[in-house]
């Protein structure tokens, strides 16, 4: 089976702070991972890694079949979408919606080079597949979150990667919102060409069924990881959040209450 991710017994150190400690990780083509872990649990570090902004203190790093040390990275990051909120911060606001998407195909920030007929077709495929191509002669700064989240995911996909990183993507949207945009996830993740998806998360809500891997971040070292049902447990989660919880499946998504709270609701409730 082909590897998408190794990396083995990875550490990363800035000065006294270690935000990744003897990491050991391994993805296979076609598995869909989600990341879980609180603030400051060395989710971002690791991404940083993967994408070789950030070269590891010890141990190995192979990416899409290419190990650190082998290939240019900057070639390496050509073939891997990375959506995070900080992204819409670079863009123009005043740059149309099917421009943002367009210039995924170049890695720019803005449109500097004439796309081709077949580019501006891709554009308007991806926003047609993840439900924005209303969007279409109205500028990013008039979109709302949840838009501006969806052309990020197209834009990403112009340059047909195969790894997709979505970074929170649901931070920030009201509840419908939300719903909306990991339903536009769940298409993608179903289309016959889609990349590897890893969604990084501190909410068990967002996880959709089409991510059947779960990895477990605490502290900079891998609490936990495996299959989703395997994983996201009351007692699983109980010890990785050090607090007493209770999993509450419901469509094959899996909310988390504190077990005090839960317990407190009367039974007409």
């Amino acid at each position: 089976m082909e590897e998408m991710i190794r990396i083995e017994q990875v550490s990363y150190r800035r000065g006294d702070n270690e935000p990744l400690k003897k990491m050991n990780w391994t993805v296979n083509k076609g598995e869909h991972w989600a990341i879980l872990g609180l603030n400051g649990s060395g989710k971002t570090t690791l991404l940083n890694v993967i994408n070789g902004y950030i070269w590891p203190t010890k141990g190995s790093v192979s990416v899409l079949g290419h190990a650190f040390g082998t290939i240019d990275l900057r070639e390496l990051r050509k073939m891997i979408g990375w959506v995070s909120s900080s992204l819409q911060e670079k863009l123009y606001a005043s740059d149309k919606a099917e421009y943002i998407v367009a210039s995924g195909k170049f890695a720019t920030i803005g449109l500097y080079e004439e796309p081709s007929e077949s580019d501006w077709e891709l554009a308007y495929s991806f926003m047609e597949q993840l439900g924005c191509s209303h969007l279409k002669g109205r500028t990013f700064q008039t979109c709302s979150q949840g838009e501006k989240q969806k052309l990020l995911i197209a834009r990403a996909l112009m340059a047909k990667p195969k790894l997709l990183i979505l970074d929170e993507p649901c931070n920030g949207l009201d509840l419908f919102s939300r719903e909306r945009l990991l339903e536009s996830i769940d298409r993608l993740a179903k289309s016959g060409d889609a990349p590897t998806i890893f969604y990084v998360t501190h909410h068990t809500e967002e996880i959709l069924p089409i991510f059947r891997h779960a990895l477990l971040l605490r502290r900079g070292e891998v609490f936990l990881q495996g299959k989703v049902q395997d994983v996201l447990t009351s007692g699983q989660l109980t010890d990785f959040f050090e607090t007493p919880v209770e999993v509450i499946p419901r469509d094959e998504r899996i909310w988390v209450l504190p077990a005090s709270a839960n317990d407190e609701r009367s039974p007409s409730n």
